[in-house]
C-alpha cells in the first residue's frame, strides 16, 4: 500500500541573531535586523511580528505582517530609555516561538 504522501508542516523556528542596527538607532528611532530560524517548518515564512517592552515589564505588539527581516521603529521613543524587543516568524501553520530578547538604548 502506498503512503498517503501527506507532508507534515510545523511552525517555523524562532528568528535568530536579533541585533541593533547602529547605523539607524539614535535617540528617536531603533533599527532591528535578524536572521531566519534554522527551519521554516516545511513551508515558506510569510511574515514577522515584533513585540516590545517600553521598560515597564509588559510586551505589546509593535508591528505584525512585516515581510522583511529588518525594521525601523515608527513609534515615539524616549531618549535614554532602554527598550526590549522579540521577533516571531509566521508560516501557514502559525507563529514561531519568540526570539531571544534584545535590549536597546534609544540614544
Amino acid at each position: 500500500m502506498a503512503g498517503s504522501g501527506a507532508i507534515i508542516v510545523y511552525v517555523p523556528d524562532a528568528p535568530t541573531n536579533v541585533l541593533n542596527d547602529p547605523l539607524i538607532t539614535n535617540e528617536n528611532q531603533i533599527g532591528l535586523v535578524w536572521s531566519e530560524g534554522a527551519s521554516d517548518g516545511g513551508t515558506v515564512v510569510i511574515d514577522y511580528r515584533i513585540t516590545y517592552d517600553q521598560s515597564i515589564g509588559t510586551y505589546v505588539t509593535l508591528i505584525d505582517g512585516l515581510t522583511a527581516n529588518l525594521y525601523t521603529t515608527g513609534v515615539a521613543l524616549t531618549s535614554g530609555r532602554t527598550y526590549k524587543f522579540k521577533v516571531e516568524s509566521r508560516n501557514t501553520v502559525g507563529y514561531s516561538l519568540e526570539s531571544t530578547e534584545i535590549s536597546i538604548l534609544a540614544a
